[in-house]
């Protein structure tokens, strides 16, 4: 007779499943076993229906659990009869519930349901929180009540990047809908959209439609596709716009330095940087920046320090904090950890918790332990509410071991600050942005998906690639460590290019926070496996992945 598995063994064989039969199977052990109440387990079953309608109190997080996966499966109609039942229940819905049902009203095109979510949305308080009011605003743009989304989102307290692209390409697709004629500045809003995105085939679309219509590119649409090609790592594309512009403003010229700088292009920025001095054009706070941050990329510490000095001595620009955050990364990308201590200590502005971090991750990467601790100490005193503070303190902790420290910080963050921004990756394919998050299993095709990864796993190790788990910073074992690895978002949208892109082209990522270390030498290896060039624009620059190789040099 076989074992009985406990717990921990049923939630990792969950997480590995890829098959519905693997599924019954561990149902079935479940069932033998006794363990169809227990709650944190019955949460982790995708299909947990039938064991969910077995379980006399379901909580919370179980009603949450089985709506949303509703939500996003060809059933979303299941997600708003579920949570009708669970309000009948007396369970009191919290911002998930009412995300997770907001994205069944939207695939559904339910209005009257939404508008009634959006009633006890407020009623209950919750009418200020950013991602429901994008859900509202998705719900009534999809239902074509383009006027109720304006006044919504004209009201939010907080205007963020969902938000803002869901209104403006719903307008622009309207416009192009009714024939009605867009100008150079709603055009260029569109286009900035597109690259924060990342939408490169959108914002050719949107680029084609300028120059079909005829209409005339000025400074301000010229520097907006000037920015979203650089966006979207098309750089020859931004280089041909920003050279065919007639006129150019000091905005203009900072944003092709600043195109180069991301893809570090360090020496092109800096020889564009000379040619804009020679057009006449005076540098300004923005220019400065950009230039420094290509020094920064490349590690050229005497030319940045010497850029730096000249703004007060010939432009009397003096700097600000991101200056002086452009010359501490500098020192720290090169290693030099005192003399970036020494430049803080120094500084005539009080430095802000940003440089601290800067300096804090430097310590981490080059064992300055010492004062790293005394650092880790300065940033949660200076700003206890971030939770970004207390994930780079606790890594810090983490990368020697010090698990007690960790747990220590941890509870401090669960107590003093706000959940922290999760990590998503991005890609378009057909004019549609795909979004994924660690461990992603909503998207509709995650079956085909969590195939690819599988495959591409299999072929990383056939060409010998051991997984780095220096920055899986949990107290969990090697094996665990490397599954969580191969979850991390940029490999989900990897592993979805790969099924839609043809063989051979390349494949564009947008990464909202910084590429740990091991995707970054996965890449490389996928990039040659696969024949395929990637393009990767995390939160600091851009990387080009092409046969084992980076255009970063590894230093990153």
């Amino acid at each position: 007779m076989k074992p009985m598995l406990d717990q921990g063994s049923l939630v990792a064989a969950i997480k590995r499943c890829t098959r519905v039969g693997d599924l019954k199977a561990i149902q079935a052990h479940m069932v033998r076993a006794n363990l169809t109440q227990d709650t944190f387990l019955t949460s982790h079953v995708a299909y947990a229906q039938r064991i969910f309608s077995c379980t006399h109190h379901p909580n919370l997080f179980m009603w949450n659990t089985i709506i949303r996966g509703y939500s996003i499966s060809d059933s979303p109609i299941t997600a708003i009869a579920l949570y009708r039942d669970m309000y009948l229940c007396g369970i009191s819905p919290n911002s998930y519930t009412f995300g997770f049902v907001l994205k069944a009203c939207c695939k559904l095109l339910r209005l009257c349901e939404g508008q009634e979510l959006q009633s006890r949305i407020m009623k209950v308080g919750l009418d200020f929180e950013t991602p429901l009011l994008n859900g509202l605003i998705k719900l009534y743009a999809a239902c074509g009540c383009m006027d109720y989304a304006c006044v919504m989102f004209d009201e939010m307290p907080e205007q963020d990047s969902a938000s803002w692209s869901t209104m403006a390409l719903k307008l622009f697709r309207e416009m192009q809908a009714e024939n009605v004629s867009s100008d150079a500045f709603t055009l260029a809003s569109v286009v900035g959209v597109c690259g924060d995105l990342g939408a490169l085939d959108l914002g050719k679309w949107v680029h084609s439609y300028i120059d079909k219509e005829g209409v005339k590119i000025d400074v301000v649409l010229g520097t907006a596709l000037v920015g979203m090609c650089s966006k979207c790592g098309s750089l020859d594309n931004a280089l041909k716009v920003f050279q065919g512009m007639a006129e150019r403003d000091v905005t203009a010229w900072s944003t092709m330095i600043a195109g180069y700088a991301i893809h570090g292009h360090c020496e092109k920025a800096l020889q564009l940087f000379d040619a804009m001095k020679r057009s006449k054009t005076i540098p300004n706070c923005v220019t400065f920046t950009s230039v420094l941050s290509a020094c920064s990329h490349s590690g050229l510490i005497e030319k940045g320090h010497q850029i730096f000095e000249t703004m007060w001595t010939e432009y009397k620009i003096a700097p600000q904090i991101k200056h002086y955050g452009c010359m501490v990364d500098l020192f720290c990308r090169a290693g030099m950890v005192g003399h970036a201590h020494k430049f803080i200590q120094t500084m005539p502005i009080e430095p802000n918790v940003v440089l601290w971090r800067t300096l804090l991750g430097a310590c981490k990467t080059h064992g300055y332990k010492d004062l790293g601790e005394h650092i880790s100490r300065k940033i949660l005193k200076l700003d206890p509410s971030s939770p970004e503070n207390y994930v780079l303190v606790s890594n810090v902790y983490a990368s020697q071991g010090r698990w007690s420290s960790v747990c220590q910080v941890r509870r401090l963050m669960k107590d003093k600050a706000p959940k922290k921004q999760h990590g998503w990756s991005s890609i378009e394919i057909n004019f549609m942005v795909h979004k994924f998050i660690m461990g992603d299993e909503s998207h509709p095709e995650r079956e085909k998906i969590y195939g690819m990864l599988h495959q591409m796993a299999r072929k990383l190790k056939q060409v010998g690639h051991v997984a780095s788990t220096v920055d899986v910073l949990h107290d969990i074992d090697e094996e665990e460590k490397e599954y969580a690895l191969g979850l991390h978002s940029e490999r989900l949208a990897i592993a979805y290019g790969l099924l839609h892109t043809p063989n051979g082209s390349p494949i564009r990522i947008v990464k909202n926070l910084r590429i740990c270390r091991d995707c970054h030498e996965v890449i490389k290896l996928i990039s040659e496996v696969y024949n395929r060039e990637i393009i990767l624009r995390d939160r600091v620059r851009f990387h080009r992945f092409r046969e084992r190789g980076c255009s970063c040099n590894d230093y990153w």
